[in-house]
């Protein structure tokens, strides 16, 4: 029964992540959980305020 319990948590969890990931290429987004706040060099070509 554990082991269910364990399987089905991880199993919710992943799922969330890929959901996650979905919707913010859906909406565009080039650095997704990027630290720099989607603020990098890849992304905006060094716009002020962002920390390369």
């Amino acid at each position: 029964m554990q082991t269910a319990i364990t399987i089905a948590i991880l199993a919710a969890v992943l799922g969330c992540a890929i959901a996650y990931l979905r919707r913010a290429k859906k909406k565009g987004r080039a650095c997704i959980g990027c630290p720099a706040g989607d603020c990098c060099s890849g992304n905006c070509g060094g716009c002020k305020g962002c920390h390369q």
